[in-house]
């Protein structure tokens, strides 16, 4: 795929981050609730709980798990770093595919069992938990960009296929 031209590239970045904390704090805030209905003796406070939970479901997770995922593709196939070139682009990669597809297709039915139900769900307390930390980590590992090179990267890098500064050569002074 052709590199992003400089604005291109900024505007899916800015969409790209900005998905991905709103991926992040809706995860969080189903956390919070999940936590307030599974924790309170009130079955009405359990009920509108798992009520609120449904709407941020039905309406916000799929779409902000979809355009991450695609946000996040455009920026590592339209960019030096790559899909496949270092190791934290393509393991962000196979937790974003993980989280959106148990996003999907395991927490909000789960969800909209639970608030037909009525009754508390631990379910609904550990599946926020476990994509929290796993948005804190992707979060860390886009920070700090550990690990290096994949195989194919390194091949590329061999092969002089990159010019760029994020895959190790200094970057060209600009006035």
């Amino acid at each position: 795929m052709k590199h992003l031209r400089r604005p291109a590239r900024r505007a899916l970045l800015v969409v790209h981050v900005s998905v991905s904390v709103a991926w992040l704090g809706l995860s969080v805030g189903l956390l919070a609730l999940g936590v307030a209905a599974f924790t309170t003796s009130d079955a009405s406070l359990t009920e509108a709980a798992y009520r609120a939970m449904t709407v941020f479901a039905d309406w916000l997770l799929a779409p902000i798990a979809v355009v991450t995922l695609v946000s996040g593709l455009g920026l590592s196939l339209g960019t030096p770093w790559g899909l496949a070139r270092h190791r934290w682009v393509w393991i962000k990669f196979w937790i974003t595919m993980a989280t959106a597809a148990a996003t999907v297709f395991a927490l909000r039915p789960e969800i909209g069992q639970a608030a037909a139900a009525g009754v508390p769900d631990a379910g609904l307390v550990a599946a926020p938990v476990v994509s929290t930390t796993a948005y804190l980590f992707m979060t860390a590992i886009s920070v700090l960009k550990p690990w290096g090179l994949t195989r194919r990267g390194r091949r590329l890098r061999q092969a002089g296929g990159s010019r760029k500064p994020v895959d190790g050569r200094p970057a060209r002074q600009t006035a």
